[in-house]
């Protein structure tokens, strides 16, 4: 009798173990949203520009990659100051995104570079984006060639 009891109340614990739950199996637990995207017009002769948008995510994630067909290479970068200059770098490791707080990528900080545009970037053009997260299922984007916004 006594096994028969201690096997019943051990049973839903077996189940619920082998069920998928948020960090168990293909289920997501992050949601993402794109909002505002641009890119500038390239420069004559020049074969990169930068993009700008806002993401939010609803579970705490990363932004890894970005793609496009119009670039040879997409690179997240952040932009800070060093010894009184200007300096950009890679974010190799992505851009982290804390739940359901906007991140802005915006001009003078952080931001998505395309590098080896084939052919120039003119206003009134789009640009398709594809964004990856470690959580979030991919994103597609279309970002509006313009100036940004003056400050």
């Amino acid at each position: 009798m006594k096994r028969i009891l201690v096997s019943a109340m051990l049973a839903p614990i077996a189940l619920s173990a082998c069920s998928q739950g948020p960090s168990g199996g293909s289920e997501r637990v992050s949601t993402a949203q794109a909002f505002d995207a641009f890119c500038r017009p390239t420069s004559n002769g020049r074969q990169m520009t930068g993009c700008y948008l806002t993401l939010r995510t609803t579970g705490d994630d990363r932004l890894v990659s970005i793609s496009t067909p119009i670039a040879g290479r997409v690179e997240i970068h952040e932009s800070r100051i060093e010894s009184g200059m200007m300096m950009m770098a890679e974010l190799t490791s992505g851009l982290p995104l804390p739940a359901n707080q906007p991140v802005e990528l915006k001009p003078g900080g952080n931001h998505v570079m395309l590098l080896g545009v084939a052919e120039p970037l003119t206003t009134g053009q789009t640009v398709p984006l594809t964004l990856r997260f470690e959580v979030a299922n991919p994103i597609e984007v279309v970002a509006e060639v313009r100036q940004p916004a003056a400050e």
